[in-house]
This record gives structure tokens, C-alpha cells and sequence, in this order.
């Protein structure tokens, strides 16, 4: 199947896949060929994507994943290879998630469960850093 993967900066996969593992943010999903057709929002984890080539990983936070029968797109807020990522930018993905909260704590104008939405995207964000090995200290 096609399986492709975009940021706001750039085209990050364009490659034929076997299977993606998505963090979803109702719980991750693999997507192989035949998949029912899904739209699914991204939590902060690894994207996998297995194929002919061999395996790739990329962290994603945020966006949304298509699933369709032909293939999986993934329309990432933010995604790096996972080889590429370095604690100054796992920091900024912190930061990012705490300022959002913190804002939205401060604000007291929020709809109902935006806190708690935005509670689960930082405890989200850590659980990545254990699962790549990055701390944002």
C-alpha cells in the first residue's frame, strides 16, 4: 500500500509499506493493506512504517492519519525521523505542551474537557521521551 507522510515543512515519506503503525490518539492502530477506511487523530509517539526497504520510525505530535484502501496518509502537526531528533527539540515539544496547558489553565474561558485534553497531550509528549530515550531536562 501507499503510505505517506507530511509536515507543514515538508514531505517526510512518499514509499510503498506493509503495515504502519499509527499513535493514535484514541490508542495506536496498524494499518495494512485492506484496512476499512478510518480518519484518526495523532497523539505525541513513533510512527512505523514497514515496507520493502526495511523499516522507518519518525516521532509525530499531533495531526491526523487517512486510512483508505489503497494506502495511509498522515498530515502531521510536527514529525521527525527518529534518527534526526535531538533533545533540544524533544524540549521544545515539552515546553510547547506545558505552555498550552498552562495557558489554558490561566485563561478560564476553555470548553468542557479541553483541560483534560491538553493534560493527556503532555503526559503523552513524556511517555514519547521515554520511548526515544530523551529527557527535556
Amino acid at each position: 500500500m501507499q503510505f505517506d507522510l507530511v509536515s507543514p515543512e515538508r514531505l517526510l515519506a512518499s514509499v510503498e509499506a506493509a503495515q504502519v503503525r499509527i499513535p493514535g490518539a484514541e490508542g495506536d492502530m496498524t494499518a495494512m493493506p485492506g484496512h476499512a477506511p478510518l480518519i484518526a487523530a495523532l497523539r505525541p509517539g513513533v510512527l512505523k512504517v514497514s515496507g520493502p526497504d526495511g523499516d522507518s520510525e519518525f516521532v509525530v505530535s499531533g495531526g491526523f492519519a487517512e486510512i483508505g484502501l489503497e494506502g495511509v496518509s498522515v498530515l502531521a502537526e510536527l514529525a521527525i525521523p527518529r534518527g534526526e531528533i535531538t533533545a533540544e527539540q524533544y524540549g521544545a515539544m515539552v515546553d510547547a505542551a506545558a505552555q498550552r496547558l498552562s495557558g489554558l489553565r490561566e485563561s478560564g474561558e476553555t470548553e468542557p474537557g479541553e483541560i483534560d485534553d491538553a493534560e493527556k497531550f503532555v503526559a503523552d509528549t513524556a511517555a514519547l521521551g521515554a520511548e526515544i530515550g530523551l529527557s527535556a531536562g
